[in-house]
């Protein structure tokens, strides 16, 4: 073991024998006591030095070999202990790209307090590469969540859309100026090629044959992220594939739900449900769809959304449920989407995806 104290986590004294590692509540970890001696051993947990070498030093400061493995292994179970070395080959790869990981170290530090186990970071961030996700939908939204993962290290981001993208598909952080009249799919993979770390991202037949791990429902039409499509979402559950709606309708920003294909509520459930709800909604919806009051350029001016927590292994507030914000306050609410008795997706009676995985962190953790 090479232990390493977090960096992402700011360590100050909160006085002559307490130190806290952590700014906010829900990282903070208090350490107490800890006596001059101890206090100097900390400064050599830098991750350069395995546990020989820090007997050795620990020797200097009058701390047994006992000593030191308690307080690695107690700073290891708070959860401010790392292992540049640990992980595994599969951690060791972006470890190999120095121009990848200098790109990605904001996320390996934020990878790093979700997932404390020393090594486990570095293996989520190489899963990442390794992941195949599919956007549909490359205005606004889309183009600028397929940039997000893929300059968060997804190994292969593909992006489906039709037409030319026109001057109201142009955002900060997706689609460019100079993309205007281009066709939308190639302009969103160019953007996706820009934005991968280290270089362009994972092309070719054998990443071609990779699984999707999530498709990211993003599209231009708002009826479609509002009242998505049964249909296609009875394609993505019968192949087992997770995937996640996003996109903004009028003044309303709208992140979810998150499906888990048999486990949490589906579009079909989405719709059933109103319509139990609101018998008029299927009139209301047919009218809608007729496109005879279709708007050329409709409202969107609140983009919201990420898969990266679902890839990296969690379940994010939006599993199974549908998050939604509106202006002008921006006030968010939680509407769940409940599994339906008469849905074909299955999920009602499993209770996969009710709650997150893991339990809350302690606001703070006393290590004595």
């Amino acid at each position: 073991m090479h232990p390493m104290l977090k960096p992402a986590l700011r360590r100050a004294w909160r006085d002559r024998a307490t130190v806290q590692f952590g700014i906010t509540p829900a990282q903070a970890v208090v350490v107490s006591p800890v006596d001059p001696a101890t206090g100097h051993f900390l400064e050599l947990l830098d991750g350069t030095q395995g546990l020989p070498f820090l007997y050795e030093r620990a020797r200097v400061l009058n701390l047994g070999p006992d000593q030191v493995d308690e307080l690695v292994a107690r700073l290891t179970a708070a959860g401010v202990v790392d292992d540049p070395a640990a992980g595994g080959p599969a951690a060791a790869a972006p470890r190999d790209r120095a121009d990848m990981l200098e790109r990605l170290r904001p996320d390996l530090a934020s990878l790093s307090l979700v997932h404390p186990d020393p090594g486990d970071a570095a293996g989520r961030l190489a899963a990442r590469g390794a992941m195949r996700v599919q956007v549909r939908g490359a205005g606004r939204v889309g183009a600028t969540v397929a940039a997000l993962l893929s300059g968060a290290g997804v190994g292969r981001v593909d992006v489906l859309d039709g037409g030319l993208a026109q001057p109201g598909d142009v955002a900060p952080g997706g689609l460019p100026e100079g993309a205007v009249g281009e066709r939308r799919a190639t302009a969103a993979g160019q953007l996706v090629r820009r934005t991968a770390p280290g270089g362009s991202p994972r092309r070719g037949r054998e990443a071609e044959r990779t699984p999707l791990s999530l498709i990211v429902a993003a599209p231009r039409e708002p009826l479609d992220v509002y009242a998505p499509s049964a249909a296609d979402a009875e394609e993505w559950i019968g192949s087992g594939i997770p995937h996640l709606y996003a996109g903004v309708v009028e003044t309303t920003g709208v992140v979810g739900p998150l499906v888990l294909p048999g486990g949490t509520g589906c579009a079909g459930c989405l719709s059933l449900g109103r319509a139990e709800r609101d018998p008029a909604w299927p009139r209301l919806l047919a009218q809608w769809r007729s496109g005879r009051q279709r708007t050329t350029a409709p409202a969107c001016d609140l983009a919201l959304a990420t898969a990266l927590a679902f890839l990296d292994g969690d379940l994010p507030a939006s599993t199974g449920s549908r998050w939604e914000a509106s202006l002008p306050q921006l006030d968010w609410r939680s509407v769940p989407i409940a599994p339906h008795r008469d849905c074909f997706c299955g999920a009602v009676g499993n209770t996969r995806g009710e709650q997150a995985s893991g339990a809350a962190r302690p606001h703070d953790t006393m290590v004595r």
